[in-house]
């Protein structure tokens, strides 16, 4: 392999860099510790693509060595046992570490290298300035909020169920739940009601945390009516905690304006979370430590085509995953400030916290990213020296198509990371971003999901940038591109797939009767492989371009075509905001749709759609060119910003649409119910 083979390089580390990595430090210590004979890390481009390979290659042959390698190496507390896994036949059954324990409220609070005087989290959002908490701060209120939690009757393996928003609140709600070995679960505050009940009511939590109000795009919800509404629809609740965010910031501290939630009318013990903070003691208390699988938190799927899935992530296997990939991954240091823009109903905010147990300070910004512009977020960054900014795909294609431009603005040469998931990053995308943040950043695309709440596949510090392509695959995991017959391919389209059992997969699925529903849906369609869902291909170089969702794949005369190599083309005419291409069965064959979101004051004619067909049929193929463009108001979209695509297809098929009220903005699926071509 020569730096031939890599002819849309933008960045490759430098060697300083590279030596300060947490990942050349990590293959010393396995040198050390008699486990590494290869090379180590060098300034040598070619050099350290093979030593990645070949640490990949040994972290999945060697896993249980590899894990415990983690583990030590990030000073995690508790104890792995001597077992590295059940010995299940079935890896859907695989459970690491079955006589570990650890606390992971402890790891979160007591990381290594961190001072108590060390800033933990900032905090900002729409309406009020920063608000921050050091490590010895956001102990003391963890600690108040656990002896609260246990007085409402909280035990371990009981589920809280919060509505919150990206605060400093529902972290320390999160981490005390965690702390007694209780389960986490929440939603956003822009979902609906029925949305809520449809993932809560599966849990049956038996405390509920929300917030009062929140605030997006300028404008302040108020909730407090919803409060006394999900209580009578959730019978299994004994308590609430409110928490009173609308009262502005004095110092550090909240400040109440006065008023007092009625007490409902139900026989529900309420609690106020500045009454907690008022009245409980901050003395330290005794972190229990519970099985290396005890459940930690439940998320969900999006529930788009059904009701939401409720995937139990464990204590244990979820932190390995995240210090590995927060260290090894993303060269987070103790000291570095960690940004990424999310909502508590989203992974990343679990990835975000998680930084914490690496010695990062985390920022915390809820509300819009372009209120009251789209320089919002690069002031924040420029303001408190973020190294390591992160958000979705379609934030950076909208700074691009605004356009912003956040070099000609601010600041940036502090970012030494720029994080982007949630959909493919377009190689277009990749070099505007360099163009336009700073030419020395790791531009580290990642792809992962809710159902392992963490990556597959994701950047790496000491190999080169390409446009269009994921750095590398997840260490400790056997990811592949696979055909129909499950056999791996490279440098063509096909599933990603995982063959091997790493400890952040689920537990399974909650009141799922012997793992049926969890085999299903991602066991079985491969026997022995996890079947992720993503349409991908593996580059001869070892990178990985993901394509976007398999099951949205288009299938036009027979040849599989993933949307992402339609819209990359789209990013060519600025007329065009946002799109979805998806298919309608006619004359026995698929052909494409295409529906596009307009720029404010842009038409769709005839000259337009022409421009756009020839440009699809000349860098892609006439395979690719749709049969109908249609110019729509809006696009529907889940709660955590994708655009679903699904949506539109079951929609303007006459198919069940699934569950819309896990839609952001469901309305607006009446015009493709209605949409005849």
């Amino acid at each position: 392999m020569s730096d031939q083979d890599f002819p849309n390089e933008l960045w490759r580390p430098s060697r300083d860099r590279i030596a300060g990595s947490h990942l050349q430090r990590f293959v010393q210590k396995l040198q050390n510790d008699g486990h590494w004979t290869g090379p180590i890390l060098s300034e040598d481009a070619r050099q350290n693509r093979q030593v990645v390979a070949h640490l990949h290659r040994w972290s999945v042959e060697h896993s249980g060595i590899f894990w415990r390698e983690i583990w030590d190496y990030a000073k995690l507390r508790g104890s792995l046992g001597d077992r590295d896994h059940n010995q299940a036949a079935d890896l859907w059954d695989r459970r690491f570490f079955p006589d570990g324990k650890l606390n992971f409220a402890e790891n979160i609070l007591k990381a290594s290298e961190c001072k108590e005087e060390d800033l933990a989290i900032c905090s900002m959002d729409e309406t009020s300035g920063c608000v921050t908490l050091d490590r010895r701060e956001l102990a003391r209120r963890v600690y108040q909020m656990t002896r609260r939690l246990k007085t409402l009757g909280v035990r371990p393996g009981d589920r809280v169920a919060a509505v919150m928003p990206n605060s400093i609140e529902a972290i320390i709600g999160f981490l005390a739940t965690s702390a007694i070995g209780g389960v986490w679960t929440c939603c956003s505050p822009e979902f609906g009601d029925d949305a809520i009940v449809d993932r809560f009511a599966q849990t049956t939590p038996k405390l509920l945390m929300h917030a009062t109000t929140s605030w997006y795009n300028g404008k302040q919800f108020d909730h407090r009516d919803r409060i006394r509404k999900l209580e009578s629809r959730l019978p299994s609740l004994s308590a609430t905690i409110i928490v009173e965010n609308d009262a502005g910031v004095v110092g550090n501290l909240p400040q109440e304006r006065g008023w007092r939630l009625k007490q409902p009318q139900t026989n529900l013990a309420t609690s106020w979370y500045t009454d907690v903070l008022s009245t409980e003691s901050f003395d330290p208390i005794e972190f229990e430590q519970f099985e290396f699988n005890h459940p930690l938190y439940i998320l969900y799927s999006s529930g788009t085509t059904g009701a939401p899935k409720c995937i139990v992530h464990g204590a244990g296997g979820t932190l390995l995953q995240h210090v590995k990939e927060h260290q090894l991954h993303s060269d987070i240091h103790a000291g570095d400030r960690l940004f990424y823009f999310t909502t508590t109903g989203w992974m990343m905010w679990n990835w975000l916290v998680s930084g914490l147990a690496s010695g990062a300070t985390i920022y915390l910004y809820d509300g819009s990213p372009v209120y009251p512009d789209h320089g919002v977020l690069w002031r924040m960054a420029q303001e408190h020296r973020i190294t390591h900014f992160g958000a979705s795909a379609r934030y950076y294609a909208a700074l691009e198509k605004h356009p912003y431009e956040p070099c000609k603005h601010v600041k940036t040469e502090s970012i030494r990371v720029l994080l982007s998931t949630g959909s493919p990053l377009l190689p277009e995308q990749f070099e505007w971003l360099y163009r336009n943040v700073h030419s020395d950043i790791h531009l580290a695309s990642i792809s992962g999901g809710t159902d392992i709440v963490s990556c597959f596949v994701l950047g790496n510090p000491a190999i080169p940038v390409v446009a269009g392509q994921i750095q590398t695959k997840g260490l400790g995991m056997d990811v592949r591109v696979v055909d129909p017959q499950g056999e791996a391919i490279r440098g063509e389209a096909g599933e990603l797939v995982c063959a091997n059992s790493v400890p952040s997969m689920p537990l399974g699925f909650w009141n799922d009767p012997g793992n049926e529903r969890y085999r299903n849906t991602y066991w079985n369609r491969y026997p022995g492989l996890w079947w992720h869902g993503d349409w991908a291909m593996e580059t001869q170089a070892g990178g990985m371009i993901i394509y976007g969702r398999s099951d949205s794949t288009l299938n036009p005369g027979g040849v599989r075509i993933g949307t992402a190599e339609i819209y990359r083309q789209l990013e060519a005419f600025p007329e065009i905001l946002e799109s979805i291409a998806t298919a309608k069965k006619q004359d026995g064959d698929e052909k494409i749709a295409l529906f596009v979101k307009l720029r404010h004051g842009q038409s769709l004619d005839t000259e337009l759609v022409a421009k756009l067909k020839q440009r699809l049929r000349l860098h892609c193929s006439p395979r690719h060119v749709p049969q109908w463009v249609v110019a729509v108001v809006d696009l529907p979209k889940t709660m955590n910003g994708k655009l679903s695509e699904i949506a539109v297809r079951n929609a303007i098929c006459g198919m069940n649409i699934g569950n819309a009220g896990a839609l952001a903005n469901p309305e607006c699926l009446s015009f493709f119910q209605s949409w005849k071509p």
